[in-house]
């Protein structure tokens, strides 16, 4: 790790009461490029706004908490300390090999009249702006209830893409017709290069933060928590964070800074957290199983999934996960789950085992060192509860304990992250998205890919051969650039379908017609890594098209999603290391094509000077491998280059 930690300066203001100097206190990035500024009003209330290249992101918001039910809001400053650091860190895994945290930070200490004392820390990066209340010990207390209302004030009513689940439909809104119980990241559009995304880091025990508008009138967000917070003290409340970009590319490229706002892996030995793709067995049998086993063999799959059913109807509430009890309304049966896993054993496979939250809160104790028993590599936690302190605290704690019987996590349904994967690296994915289960068209899944995804890693459970492909969701080559785009750990594939062996018999999730046949492009899928060395988006705009180049090792991979109407892409390949040979794999779609999928394969040569050019139609996409070329191989060049 490299680590410089600088100490600029401490100004302490001791006064009995206000502080003597009310001047406002400026903190700017690194590259000073983005300026906060934090002010004292004359009635005691503390606002602070916020500036990039002149430009103004936020307006004057004003920051107050709700302390054992009082208002906390009138300040008086006692000190001021500010910081830089800049280091390096490496994670387990993720959609860049190094992470950099660079900010200047500055941290107040206050007293309200009340009196609390409490401290206000704010961090300037590059990338955005993030704050958090620390309250120490009070003479007085103990323990408080604690609320909060802080501001997002805009200048103007500017356009933002609005979801009021986390598995919602997205709507491009004015700030003035958002609705209670807006989720996060929310991105704001302020000019044609100047973009916000706002949400919360670093959420673990604590109450969800959602926005709700304070007034028609001045285009005010205020923080709306799911409830009280009930705190020992001493405590700090989760980051509040204002990414800002000149592209919905950029704001996305820097989702890495919610990482950066969360604590340390507190995971010491971790060999046993693997990335990987996954299948689900859609049929809960044995054979079915032993089926989705041989596919990974054969296809460099990792995992196999068994979802809801395989012990009992997932929603009985005395439905038993510590028993292999086949739900008979989802399938026939048998499942004998031992010999699944063993065998998957044998092939280097994992098993992955679905529990709904109505047997974790009754058994979680229970069923995590009995899976562990089993051979098990990891747990999806489904219909979590969200949102309220308790709830918040619960399944953060659940996340921990798999971590102790060496279980990796999935966390479906509405569950959003905030970072804290890299403090339990076990955590490998989770919804809170509006996947492939939802049928998203390809413009839905452009928004998702700029607002979602800044919060992190998205188990969208891909479909490739599913009739809802074709009917309503863009086409085949998009489904393999979804692969790249949606960053997650565990990438799910192939989410409707079962391999050629399963049972012919129609049962579990999955429709009969919904076959895997050995199409030549699911060799893209079969290369395709799911960590990355390196992450840029080439090229984005929300809801109409997407670009994004990751590369593992010396191999990078380009998807490509195109919305409602074509698009001419004209994408460069200056990324690639000049002066070396590559060979270029283009998967594309191609109603000419006599294949299923009609998916149409080019190979040519290619090198950093190398333009792609081509008409985008709308609704579909494209994939891109390029690997370095081997000695003696000759291909010919990209056409039009």
């Amino acid at each position: 790790m490299i680590k410089i930690e600088i100490v600029v300066f401490m100004l302490v203001i001791c006064a009995a009461g206000r502080a003597q100097d009310s001047s406002p206190v400026i903190l700017s990035s690194p590259n000073n490029l983005l300026t906060m500024t934090l002010t004292l009003e004359a009635d005691g209330a503390l606002t602070y706004d916020l500036r990039a290249s002149g430009k103004t992101v936020l307006d004057r918001s004003a920051l107050s908490l709700k302390i054992n039910g009082k208002d906390i809001k009138h300040f008086h400053i006692f000190g001021v300390r500010t910081t830089s650091r800049d280091t390096t860190w490496r994670p387990l895994y993720g959609e860049r090999r190094a992470i950099r945290d660079h900010y200047n930070q500055i941290e107040v200490d206050l007293v309200d009249d009340a009196p609390v004392s409490l401290t206000l820390t704010g961090r300037c990066y590059d990338e955005g702006f993030a704050f958090r209340f620390t309250i120490p010990q009070q003479q007085t207390a103990a323990q408080i209830t604690l609320n909060e209302r802080c501001q997002f004030s805009f200048d103007k009513n500017y356009p933002a893409w609005a979801v009021y689940r986390a598995q919602g439909e997205y709507e491009k809104t004015p700030i003035s017709k958002i609705k209670p119980g807006c989720e996060r990241p929310l991105v704001v559009k302020l000019a044609r290069d100047l973009y916000a995304a706002i949400g919360e880091a670093g959420l673990v025990d604590y109450a969800r933060m959602k926005f709700q508008v304070q007034s028609k009138k001045d285009f005010t967000l205020v923080s709306q928590l799911d409830g009280d917070v009930e705190a020992a003290l001493p405590m700090s409340t989760p980051w509040r964070y204002i990414l800002v970009g000149d592209s919905p590319g950029a704001l996305l490229q820097s989702n890495y800074v919610l990482l950066n706002l969360n604590e340390p892996s507190r995971i010491k030995e971790t060999s046993w957290i693997k990335p990987g793709k996954v299948i689900r067995d859609v049929t809960l049998t044995t054979q079915g199983g032993l089926a989705c086993v041989d596919f990974c063999a054969a296809h460099n799959m990792q995992y196999v999934e068994f979802d809801a059913g395989w012990y009992g109807p997932e929603h009985d509430p005395q439905a038993d996960a510590r028993t292999i009890t086949v739900d008979s309304k989802r399938s026939p049966g048998p499942l004998d789950l031992h010999r699944v896993i063993d065998y998957a054993r044998e092939k280097d496979v994992g098993v992955i085992l679905y529990v709904n939250r109505r047997a974790m809160e009754r058994q979680l104790d229970e069923i995590l060192p009995l899976y562990q028993s089993w051979g098990v590599a990891g747990v999806k936690y489904g219909f979590v509860n969200v949102g309220s302190q308790e709830w918040t605290t619960w399944l953060h704690d659940a996340v921990g304990k798999a971590a102790a019987h060496n279980l990796m996590v999935d966390i479906h349904d509405e569950y959003r992250p905030t970072g804290v994967s890299r403090t339990w690296p076990n955590l490998m994915t989770q919804e809170g998205v509006r996947g492939d289960e939802e049928s998203p068209t390809n413009a839905h899944t452009l928004i998702t890919l700029f607002t979602r995804m800044i919060a992190g890693a998205a188990d969208n459970t891909i479909c490739y051969f599913a009739e809802r492909v074709d009917e309503k969701m863009g086409s085949h080559a998009s489904q393999l650039a979804k692969a790249v785009c949606l960053y997650s750990p565990w990438q799910f594939l192939y989410w409707y379908d079962r391999p050629e062996q399963s049972p012919r018999k129609k049962g579990g999730a999955g429709s009969v017609t919904n076959w895997i046949t050995e199409e030549p492009e699911l060799e893209f899928f079969d290369r395709l890594p799911t960590v990355w060395d390196d992450t840029r988006v080439l090229e984005g705009e929300i809801g109409r098209f997407a670009a994004v180049a990751r590369r593992s090792n010396d191999q990078w991979f380009i998807g490509c999603i195109n919305g409602e109407h074509a698009h001419e892409l004209d994408l460069g390949l200056d990324f690639l290391e000049t002066d070396r040979r590559y060979v270029a794999v283009i998967y594309s779609d191609d109603a000419r094509m006599t294949t299923r999928t009609r998916v149409r394969i080019e190979r040519c040569a290619v090198d950093s000077r190398t333009r792609i050019k081509r008409t985008v139609l709308a609704n579909n996409g494209l994939a891109i491998r390029l690997r370095p070329a081997e000695n003696g191989e000759n291909l010919p060049p990209l056409p039009g280059n």
